[in-house]
């Protein structure tokens, strides 16, 4: 990836990418990239590669990056008779619907993203209130969180530039420099009561798939408290379960992979295996996300022949070495280290 002290400010574009490295704002060359990304409502961030510090994540919901040190900003230049086209959007049960469309519920929003354009620039920090057929909602701008007045149910909101053509005019970098998260690619479902897997669905519940799949990978070894008609649930990823709160009943939880890959399951009690990748996620080893050449299976078969010892495999790009001494990982072309963990189930 490369910079330039060079302003955008002089051609067509109406925005720049920088970076903060040290004390000095550098612009990323072909941030239109960044800028395609950006503009998509359903992406939660984008990772580029830096000469310095590697990959650097950022997260396009709170404009920071997760490497310590690097800071990040996006200039806007549009005249100033001029405004930006922005889009506003709201997760519903299935996707991520712009505000004025027709949600999963066929149910049409009574305001547009120009409606909420106008509040948001009386009141960057407040809320308003706005009705679809006979519900009332309460969008609030200090949590990004629209919410039903009626049955509490809240759902994620996010504003986004809309794209414009002078976002593509320069070649694209090559695609292997960037990544999106994954967090959309897992669902997360519950044994029901007929013995039948049941996906965790915003509209029954406070929490869906992917609002569990991203504090999964926040901390895979951590809970998700929520709700659920009356009762609250605690689900446990390292037990993979989740307890209802109230009565005491206990269901198996899994994690499966939108290609039908099963994951994860209390119904086994085999060790699960993970390294903690740039985003500062952990990341579970599978053959089926990046060809990764071993699974979790694998490594714990060569972890119980020497605890000790050290085993190796490999990507489609890298080859790679884990010490299961020092729990580490390390990439054998660029020597970096990523810290490695043992789930027991």
């Amino acid at each position: 990836m490369y910079y330039s002290t060079q302003s955008a400010s002089g051609n067509d574009k109406h925005y720049e990418w920088q970076l903060l490295l040290g004390h000095c704002w550098l612009r990323i060359e072909n941030d239109h990239v960044i800028e395609t990304h950006y503009c998509q409502p359903g992406a939660k961030g984008i990772a580029i590669n830096t000469v310095t510090y590697g990959q650097v994540f950022i997260d396009f919901d709170t404009l920071q990056t997760l490497t310590a040190g690097v800071k990040v900003q996006r200039l806007s230049f549009l005249p100033q008779v001029q405004a930006q086209d922005v889009g506003w959007y709201y997760r519903d049960d299935l996707l991520w619907r712009e505000y004025g469309s027709q949600g999963s519920g066929l149910l049409v929003s009574s305001i547009s993203s120009k409606d909420v354009e106008h509040q948001f620039t009386l009141g960057p920090q407040g809320s308003f209130t706005f009705t679809v057929a006979s519900t009332t909602y309460t969008l609030d701008f200090s949590t990004m969180t629209q919410t039903n007045n009626i049955s509490g149910l809240s759902r994620n909101v996010r504003r986004r530039p809309k794209v414009t053509q002078s976002h593509h005019r320069t070649s694209f970098l090559p695609m292997n420099l960037f990544f999106q998260p994954t967090v959309d690619r897992f669902k997360w479902e519950f044994m029901g009561d007929e013995g039948e897997w049941n996906e965790y669905q915003a509209n029954k519940c406070s929490y869906d798939s992917t609002a569990i799949e991203r504090q999964y990978q926040l901390n895979a070894t951590g809970q998700v408290h929520f709700k659920a008609n009356r009762f609250s649930y605690t689900l446990d990823f390292s037990s993979m379960c989740q307890v209802n709160n109230n009565i005491g009943t206990r269901r198996a939880v899994r994690r499966t992979a939108v290609d039908g890959t099963q994951q994860e399951s209390s119904t086994g009690t085999q060790p699960r295996w993970q390294f903690r990748d740039i985003d500062g996620r952990w990341k579970d080893y599978s053959k089926s996300v990046g060809q990764c050449s071993v699974s979790s299976q694998d490594i714990e078969a060569q972890y119980q022949k020497d605890p000790s010892g050290t085993m190796t495999f490999a990507t489609s790009s890298f080859k790679y070495e884990l010490d299961f001494s020092a729990m580490t990982q390390k990439n054998q072309s660029t020597n970096t280290i990523r810290p490695l963990q043992r789930l027991n189930q």
